[in-house]
């Protein structure tokens, strides 16, 4: 998948996001902001979308958002501004493989239903790492290919569709597991049916691989 298809992808899908995958896509984004609310400081969420979730974060984090998605955006920003959410610094259009913000800057970094959406998700998942200060936390909610069963052969069946639909349907978990000095700490299932996985990573004090 390329940036122009998820581009391409994400401005058909903006009239509709909320209605559609956002209703799929709920219990995964409760579950990340309930953890996230318990926590303090700063909040970078990757993929911000049209900003379902900005309503939920407690009002003592500091919270910005990044999307590739001008049309996804201008959703978010029409929300923060209807609904006066103080707390959200920012929400900028950024490339998720190139996130233009310093090293170790963000208490918690939230990734929802973003990295199956996104070209080059070693490279995002790298990028995560590096502005995510030490002891901090990652929080990822996300599908992740089966390995068995019915829905392992749909998964597989349709991830050739992928810049038709905008997503991978075969995403690996070992992806986003494969940074060392990203430790995980929580792994649950999430319904429906357990096809989303909530996630909790720690950012270790360690040096830093780029």
């Amino acid at each position: 998948m390329d940036i122009k298809a998820v581009e391409s992808s994400y401005a058909r899908w903006a009239p509709v996001y909320d209605r559609t995958f956002g209703v799929i896509t709920q219990a995964g984004r409760r579950r990340a902001v309930r953890h996230i609310n318990s926590r303090e400081g700063s909040v970078l969420e990757v993929g911000v979308g049209t900003g379902l979730s900005l309503r939920h974060y407690a009002p003592h984090l500091r919270v910005t958002g990044i999307d590739y998605s001008e049309e996804m955006l201008k959703k978010a920003r029409a929300k923060v501004a209807e609904l006066a959410l103080e707390n959200v610094e920012g929400l900028h259009r950024m490339d998720a493989r190139d996130i233009d913000f310093p090293d170790d800057h963000f208490d918690t970094i939230a990734a929802m239903h973003v990295l199956s959406v996104v070209p080059d998700p070693e490279r995002v998942m790298a990028e995560i790492a590096r502005i995510c200060k030490p002891g901090g936390q990652v929080v990822i909610t996300n599908h992740f290919v089966r390995s068995e069963g019915i829905l392992a052969f749909l998964e597989r069946v349709s991830a050739p569709l992928a810049n038709v639909i905008g997503w991978h349907s075969d995403f690996e978990i070992d992806t986003v597991l494969g940074r060392e000095e990203l430790q995980p700490e929580v792994h649950e299932p999430l319904p429906p049916l357990g096809m989303m996985t909530f996630l909790v990573l720690r950012k270790t004090a360690g040096p830093q691989v780029h």
